[in-house]
């Protein structure tokens, strides 16, 4: 889990020895009396996507009591344009806590026209999301400006951090007793299947990111004779859910803040930082040390500054943004150019403190994690001193889970032999969901297939500008055809070419706003810690 995997051969983009699976036509597929009240769509189109339309589906609080308490997810949709349809394809940015509704205007865009005209795309808020009803939010504003300092070097500052956790945990359970014990993957994914009825189709099409390919993977487990379509992008390892998931991470985001780094020296020339990556790192752990004792603006200590450069550790396309302000405040003392990145990248507003109540409800559900805080702490310092960058704040950001009030699930065996050829895309350098979970994922989907991005570190590949990762992605969506199977011993049944890193423009006022680009526009809407 925490090792770097062997480095793949390298070969062309190209989209070669394919074969085709042959589902059943969408169709045949249709469920003439859904099992729950039918979709009842609106208009609700903006100016970047007018055929957007939404609806409501109302889903049991308890699967095991469905005549009980309901609640209610929020759904978007693009539909169908073309002759042959294929059905619904639920989209899902992951988290969990992650907002879908935006997903589905974006994904229908994304997606070659001869494609997207083929499904209903819908987006959707999981339980507990965004407009979904009831929307949790255990402590608003919990990670408003300044928070003590990630790494506890005194007893005071453990204390401190371990503090906030605590209550944090206590406020969820007295503000939420009733949905905590509802708020899980394995409910999520049977509300998917709620949603599957309600719009007619006997078998799901889905895409997800990130968290999202535990979700589909346990609907594929609990449902596996209603999946059709599956493409899953940047795969949680399903064996390490969620506490040695996390302690993954803390490695691959270190590696990834290094890549950083080097990134920044070899463009010396661009930002004046030096041209050795060592360096470079010295510089911005100096930067930290100096905004822990005098926060930058008074908004950006130490638990900010990391904040904010995490996530260049989802999404190259940020380093450019994330190296000026650190070259700004490194040879100017510019104290206004870290605030303003922060404001832009780092800072949380209501809709993350959404996200991180649902994300901790979820997590802190799915599975046991170490009740005894010595655990956390051994773990903690073994682990930082060999990936400093983002052990503690990681820790910190799960450290709830310790005392949640609500008894943990057991976690799901996601190894299924009864699907059709699952389609999964995995980065070799991703940070968030590392390489060896694509590896897992893809072990334990019998028939399904593995497209690689070989020396690639972005989290969420596909739809960003890959067009050999793209190409594969249609042709699945399209068709059904599927990579032929992996040869000479790899894991990869397809390899692909990485994206190009980002360069510096020698004129700022002249380069597009990353949020302008596909890439960027999907980093924004998979957001961070998912």
């Amino acid at each position: 889990m925490t090792k770097r995997p062997g480095i793949l051969v390298a070969v062309g983009a190209t989209v070669a020895g394919l074969v085709t699976a042959t589902p059943s036509p969408a169709a045949a597929d249709a469920e003439p009396r859904p099992a729950t009240a039918p979709l009842r769509w609106t208009d609700c189109g903006t100016e970047e996507h007018p055929r957007l339309q939404c609806a409501t589906v109302r889903t049991p609080l308890d699967h095991d009591d469905p005549s009980g308490r309901h609640i209610t997810l929020a759904l978007s949709r693009i539909p169908h344009t073309a002759k042959t349809f294929q059905g619904p394809l639920l989209v899902n940015p992951g988290g969990p806590g992650g907002s879908g509704l935006p997903m589905a205007g974006f994904v229908a865009s994304s997606l070659p026209k001869a494609v997207a005209a083929q499904y209903d795309v819908i987006g959707f808020d999981p339980r507990g999301v965004g407009r979904s009803r009831p929307a949790l939010n255990c402590v608003p504003g919990f990670f408003d400006p300044l928070r003590p300092d990630s790494v506890p070097h005194a007893p005071g500052v453990e204390e401190a951090n371990r503090n906030r956790t605590v209550s944090f945990a206590k406020a969820c359970g007295e503000k939420y007793p009733d949905l905590l014990p509802h708020m899980d993957t394995v409910s999520a994914a049977k509300d998917l299947d709620v949603i599957r009825r309600a719009t007619g189709a006997r078998r799901l099409n889905y895409f997800g990111y990130s968290y999202g390919t535990y979700l589909g993977a346990v609907y594929a487990k609990l449902f596996p004779e209603r999946v059709r379509r599956m493409v899953l992008d940047s795969n949680v390892d399903p064996e390490g859910v969620w506490y040695e998931d996390n302690i993954g991470q803390n490695y691959a985001f270190d590696a990834r803040h290094k890549a950083f780094a080097a990134w920044v020296a070899k463009h010396d020339s661009a930002y004046g930082l030096g041209g050795d990556p060592a360096r470079v790192e010295r510089a911005w752990y100096a930067m930290r040390r100096a905004v822990a004792k005098h926060p930058a603006g008074g908004r950006v200590g130490a638990s900010e500054l990391e904040d904010t450069f995490l996530p260049g550790g989802y999404y190259n396309g940020y380093w450019p943004h994330l190296a000026e302000a650190f070259a700004a405040y490194v040879k100017d003392h510019d104290e206004n150019a870290l605030v303003k990145a922060y404001e832009k990248f780092g800072a949380l507003d209501a809709e993350g403190d959404n996200g991180y109540s649902v994300y901790t409800a979820v997590q802190c559900r799915d599975t046991p994690w170490p009740r005894e805080w010595n655990t956390w702490r051994d773990d903690g310092w073994r682990v930082q001193a060999k990936a400093p960058f983002f052990t503690w704040n990681n820790t910190w950001y799960n450290a709830p889970c310790a005392d949640w009030p609500v008894e943990p699930l057991r976690p799901v065996q996601v190894s299924n032999t009864s699907l059709p050829p699952v389609l999964l895309f995995q980065a070799t350098d991703d940070a968030a969901t590392p390489y060896q979970g694509g590896v897992t994922m893809h072990r334990g989907l019998r028939g399904s297939r593995l497209v690689v991005e070989q020396g690639g570190g972005n989290h969420g590949i596909t739809l960003s500008d890959n067009d050999c990762l793209d190409t594969y992605l249609a042709d699945y969506l399209a068709k059904g055809t599927v990579p032929r199977g992996r040869t000479g011993g790899s894991e990869a049944d397809a390899v692909c070419a990485k994206s190009p890193d980002p360069t510096p423009a020698a004129d700022r006022a002249a380069r597009a706003p990353v949020a302008e680009t596909r890439g960027g526009v999907l980093h924004r809407l998979l957001g961070f810690r998912g």
